[in-house]
């Protein structure tokens, strides 16, 4: 038995659908596409023109937006198209 069988597909799901090039909302829990990039950085840890990159399905993306604005972080939101984020920063990490 592996680990990773246990409840699903849980996170060796989620990582077989990013090694087959199917690039998901950042969303924590949501499997849907990605149709938006959200730019962001924190200043207190980046330099001022690195911009971390979170992805988002429609559904997401205002909600991703807030979360990131209210916290001073975000940057700009651009649309996503293709499978790699536009300066290349993993958007691998789940937003909560």
């Amino acid at each position: 038995m592996n680990i990773f069988d246990l409840g699903g597909a849980g996170l060796a799901g989620r990582a077989s659908e990013r090694a087959t090039g199917a690039a998901m909302c950042s969303r924590k829990g949501c499997r849907s596409d990605a149709q938006w990039q959200l730019l962001w950085n924190n200043p207190r840890i980046h330099t001022p023109e690195r911009r971390k990159v979170w992805l988002s399905c429609g559904d997401h993306r205002e909600w991703l937006e807030e979360y990131l604005q209210t916290r001073g972080l975000w940057k700009e939101t651009v649309p996503f198209a293709g499978d790699s984020p536009a300066n290349g920063d993993s958007p691998a990490s789940e937003a909560h």
